[in-house]
């Protein structure tokens, strides 16, 4: 057996690309920014081909940095950016237009148009979302659209769609595999939850070719050979899931009422339920979790937009800070908030609240309030926003959640891990792989190929790096999440025609 999984995790604002030994842990680890456009207000877009070479480069560095070549590569596994929309050439592999983003807006007009014609409930009955600009479908509507000649070009079979993961899959097997997860084909707006199968009723809302989309498999199995490096000997793709999916299966989430948050450009919260699908009551998400020897497991998820992206507009809209990291000392310079709210609506608002016109707001300004204030307030929208969707998930599920499992990139920043704690009023625990989108991605690739015997092994390598217990009494608890509630109310619907 080689002696790496490597994983490829292509995020909303860079690639990673990390290879994990058989004891779970990172022992190289390869990153790259890419850039974001931002043609028009609400839009956002990414460069496919800088998708594709960021993430080739960093697996070749990665690869380097731990003397290691292809054939020391067990399996490799898949996690990305989710509902991202990419449309290529079927025969040349060029891609028609930029990728629109999951964060873009620019379809909202068309989402009102399908409220207006009574199509929520069933959408959200097929497939457990919220009828919203963020999914897939719309924007892959969108491009066929207003690109010259796509549409004609899509019905006549020259155009794929795919989200970023089948992009990936795709260029990383020669064109050979044109494929999907059920985890990212569940966020397209065009999957049946229950049948696991695309839906032509769906379909035919969106009114797209069937001959487009991928052919979905499961999370973890051997979907082919995939090429790392010139000359390099062909190693199995064995893994794929959406970033927050993969977050969970690193988490060891592996029983029902087990989640995690991930705190990444945006902020997901998932819990296992199972094998049973959860209808949410609260405005959260029924999603696939993933599918793995043979068994689909569900789960309820709520996704905020914006969350490690606010400390990079402080970093490049305002230049508050220089770089991410600073700005946790700067927010410790202030004993509170100073009275600021900041809601990040810049791309609306996610669960529980959807709303796909609220837009951004600073709240609580006084000739006393500084720039600590602003960075302050920044992080601590992430966390009030998170207890938001955790209040709702609580509703639906009947139970109070006892702890809360974190990861992603601001996971690290101590400061808002307490004040998370402190907002929540129950520990927060960070593991030592903080990076377990990736890790996720990494077991699901190496159980398919038996680099890991099962489930339980996984269970077993998970440890805990850091608690943070709850400091605040309920009743400064309260007042705090009141005064949010005021502030996010104030966001709402700004940017309605």
């Amino acid at each position: 057996m080689a002696d790496f999984i490597l994983a490829l995790d292509q995020g909303t604002t860079s690639s990673r690309a990390i290879l994990f030994d058989h004891q779970g842990r990172p022992r190289a680890t390869a990153q790259r920014e890419f850039s974001q456009h931002y043609p028009r207000p609400g839009w956002v877009e990414h460069d496919p081909e800088e998708i594709w070479t960021s993430q080739s480069s960093v697996a070749a560095e990665a690869l380097a940095q731990a003397g290691a070549v292809s054939a020391d590569v067990a399996a490799i596994g898949i996690t990305n950016q989710r509902e991202t929309v990419l449309v290529w050439e079927r025969t040349t592999g060029r891609a028609i237009h930029p990728a629109i983003v999951w964060q873009d807006r620019r379809t909202a007009q068309h989402i009102d148009s399908l409220k207006e014609r009574g199509l929520e409930d069933l959408i959200q009955r097929r497939t457990g979302l919220v009828l919203d600009a963020y999914f897939s479908a719309s924007k892959l509507a969108w491009i066929l659209d207003n690109v010259e000649g796509a549409r004609a070009r899509s019905r006549s079979g020259e155009l794929l769609f795919g989200t970023v993961d089948s992009w990936l899959a795709y260029r990383l097997t020669g064109g050979e595999h044109h494929i999907t997860d059920v985890s990212n084909a569940c966020r397209t707006m065009l999957f049946d939850i229950d049948r696991l199968e695309w839906d032509d009723e769906l379909l035919a809302i969106f009114d797209i070719p069937r001959d487009m989309l991928p052919v979905v498999r499961s999370s973890s199995e051997v979907y082919g050979e995939a090429v790392l490096e010139k000359g390099g000997k062909p190693r199995p793709l064995a893994g794929i899931a959406g970033d927050q999916q993969a977050a969970t299966f690193g988490q060891a989430c592996f029983q029902a009422g087990q989640g995690k948050n991930t705190y990444g450009t945006g902020c997901f919260m998932v819990m296992n339920t199972g094998a049973r699908r959860i209808e949410s009551q609260n405005r959260l998400l029924s999603t696939v979790a993933w599918q793995q020897a043979g068994a689909a497991t569900y789960a309820l998820e709520g996704s905020i937009f914006i969350a490690g992206a606010v400390v990079q507009w402080l970093r490049d809209g305002l230049g508050v800070i220089e770089n991410s990291a600073e700005v946790e000392a700067l927010a410790s310079t202030v004993s509170d908030n100073g009275g600021v709210y900041l809601v990040p609506a810049f791309s609306g608002l996610g669960a529980p609240h959807w709303d796909q016109y609220a837009r951004g707001a600073i709240l609580g300004l006084t000739r006393g309030s500084t720039k600590a204030h602003l960075a302050r307030a920044a992080l601590e929208s992430i966390a009030f926003q998170v207890a938001d969707v955790v209040t709702a998930m609580e509703h639906d599920c009947g139970s109070k959640l006892s702890e809360l499992r974190v990861d992603g990139g601001a996971a690290h920043n101590d400061l808002l891990m307490q004040f998370q704690a402190d907002l929540l009023g129950v520990p927060v625990i960070r593991p030592e792989v903080v990076e377990t989108t990736a890790l996720g991605a990494a077991y699901l690739a190496g159980l398919a190929v038996g680099f890991w015997s099962d489930r339980e092994e996984i269970a077993g390598q998970w440890r805990e790096e850091a608690r943070f217990e709850p400091k605040l009494a309920a009743a400064e608890r309260d007042v705090l999440r009141e005064d949010w509630t005021r502030a996010l109310e104030r966001s709402r619907d700004w940017a309605r025609d």
